[in-house]
């Protein structure tokens, strides 16, 4: 190896403490860059914990609100099936009632045929005629014959 200069001695030198700084800042910046990843890690970890903390309030308001809707909905079947119930009630008194005048009505048809049957009845067994009774028979007046009086006398007179 051939003998190098004091200026080449001082260069290598110098060249070996930048290799060892550089060394050095590489070991600095990988400390460093390890530092960030765990701080990345944990600053990821920490969203993910929020992002999960954020989504479990977000489901439970969720089914929260859907609890007061299936109340709410519950609530207002209720008052459908008591209106429908009352509808119900309405239309059996009505139906009752249409029923009852029905009945009403027959039976007072079936009293008007009984009487139109009664009185055909009647007629059929009378006579074709009738014997005079003395109530129905009236006396008609007679005419008085009066002197004959002629248009003459009449004119006289005036």
């Amino acid at each position: 190896m051939p003998e190098t200069g004091p200026l080449t001695r001082s260069m290598d030198k110098q060249f070996e403490k930048l290799f060892a700084m550089m060394a050095g800042l590489e070991q600095k910046m990988e400390a460093g860059q390890a530092g960030l990843e765990q701080k990345m890690e944990a600053g990821q970890e920490e969203m993910r914990s929020g992002q999960e903390e954020i989504k479990s309030q977000i489901q439970a308001h969720t089914e929260s609100q859907v609890e007061e809707m299936k109340n709410h909905v519950d609530g207002c079947i209720g008052k459908i099936e008591e209106e429908v119930q009352c509808v119900k009630l309405k239309i059996e008194n009505v139906e009752s009632e249409v029923q009852r005048k029905i009945e009403e009505s027959n039976c007072e048809v079936q009293e008007k045929i009984g009487n139109l049957e009664r009185r055909i009845s009647e007629l059929e067994e009378r006579p074709n005629y009738f014997p005079a009774s003395p109530e129905f028979i009236s006396s008609r007046p007679t005419v008085k014959q009066t002197p004959d009086i002629r248009r003459t006398d009449i004119m006289d007179s005036l």
